[in-house]
């Protein structure tokens, strides 16, 4: 309040004793004054009042989200679901759940805590990862997402997450009113995924009764397998993924390289996207400023190395480019990449460095009749990268098969509760 009393009658005094002339030019300047800060502001010029903060206003905190998951065998809905997480906040924290948890919830995981963490934090919607969380939001758990980590709201999809006794694990979330629920991701899951393998060793231990051209159909263009009985055994689906063209621009970046920007490009199938591969993907990007990513048809992965069966790769095309592109360190991605890089390729994308890394499917390509790198090599513009992970996809096979047993039960409960929420399914706004 003014030292009168009156609130504004000392403005009122000093206007007062102002003589005509010298008030005419006080309301002159004040306009000229309030006109250069509105002209400023519309010329994107800093106002005269620019750094004055207005008493009882704040800056707006980022909202904070909070999303947790296995992430085991992750591939692009898991992607996906952090891109709509995301999208609900400013900033998203991920927590990657143990696998003391996993397997005491869900059996065996396939892929460590450690290559889960890798790929959890290559994800480019990803902000801040919380390593080993519970499987089930506590009470303790959800507290500390509140007070610790600042977090606003819990995400999960759409369907249901229930505990070994059948209660709902986000039911505490729920109940303080600080949870938001996103649309899942169709056509794709880990025990999918899981199935898929499993498959190959149903093949093979009942006498392979498919034919290799059969298996090839199978496995590249959505059809699943089929028992002696004539339905879908074991409710696997074979890649059931509708592509569609706005679900790839949500995943990519949309920029182009400067005109003097270092491209570096790398090449490969990038079958069951995996640890291996985005660290190699983080090396190469290291190289320049501008990673461009070659992915192989699938015609090019089946006849690429001897190593390799009628069911490679074990996801399409489109799987494989949408995991690679929600990679931080990928710019870009050439979908259905050539096998051999050609000259004029080259000179297309304007590569700087062609690079391969020292653990792959496929190492004998310079022994090859026609080796696919002989250009760039000649060149000059060829780089070996060591690579920190000796894991391929042949790996995730391997430790597939090895547990194929365990994974066949986990997969048995989990196709059982994909089978109801299916059979339940309603229309979810959102993508």
């Amino acid at each position: 309040m003014a030292p009168n009393g009156d609130g504004g009658g000392g403005c009122r005094d000093v206007l007062e004793k102002l003589t005509p002339s010298r008030y005419a030019a006080a309301v002159l300047l004040g306009g000229i004054v309030i006109g250069a800060s509105v002209l400023a502001l519309h010329l994107g010029y800093a106002s005269p009042l620019a750094g004055l903060r207005l008493p009882g206003r704040r800056k707006k905190r980022p909202v904070r989200v909070y999303m947790d998951g296995c992430f085991d065998m992750m591939h692009y809905g898991h992607c996906n679901a952090l891109r709509q997480a995301h999208a609900l906040g400013d900033e998203l924290v991920v927590g990657v759940v143990s696998d003391a948890e996993i397997t005491a919830n869900k059996g065996p995981p396939v892929t460590p805590i450690n290559e889960r963490l890798i790929m959890v934090g290559a994800v480019k919607w990803v902000d801040e990862v919380i390593p080993d969380a519970p499987y089930a939001i506590t009470e303790e758990f959800m507290n500390r997402l509140f007070n610790e980590y600042n977090i606003d709201y819990i995400i999960h999809g759409d369907d249901p997450c229930l505990l070994p006794d059948g209660t709902d694990a986000y039911a505490l979330a729920k109940k303080a009113g600080r949870y938001k629920q996103i649309k899942r991701t169709e056509g794709v899951s880990s025990t999918d995924i899981v199935g898929r393998m499993l498959l190959c060793v149903r093949e093979r231990s009942s006498g392979d009764h498919h034919t290799h051209s059969s298996l090839q159909r199978q496995f590249s263009h959505g059809h699943g397998p089929i028992d002696d009985g004539g339905s879908p055994r074991g409710g696997t689906r074979i890649s059931h993924f509708l592509p569609t063209s706005r679900r790839i621009v949500q995943f990519s970046n949309g920029k182009s390289p400067d005109p003097n920007a270092r491209i570096i490009y790398i090449d490969g199938a990038f079958d069951l996207f995996h640890a291996g591969h985005v660290e190699i993907l983080r090396l190469a990007k290291a190289l320049g400023d501008f990673l461009l990513v070659g992915i192989h048809t699938d015609q090019t992965d089946r006849s690429s190395g001897s190593n390799r069966g009628a069911h490679r790769p074990i996801m399409n095309l489109h799987e494989r480019s949408l995991s690679v592109l929600a990679c931080r360190y990928v710019d870009e991605v050439i979908i259905g990449a050539p096998k051999e890089i050609s000259k004029d390729m080259i000179t297309t994308f304007n590569i700087s460095l062609v690079v391969h890394g020292t653990i792959a499917e496929n190492m004998d390509y310079i022994k090859e009749k026609s080796n696919p790198y002989a250009v760039p090599m000649d060149m000059g513009i060829f780089q070996i990268i060591e690579s920190p992970l000796d894991i391929t996809t042949s790996t995730i096979i391997r430790r597939i098969v090895a547990n194929h047993e365990a994974y066949q039960k986990r997969n048995e409960r989990k196709e059982e509760s994909e089978r109801k929420y299916y059979e339940n399914k309603t229309h979810v706004s959102g993508d």
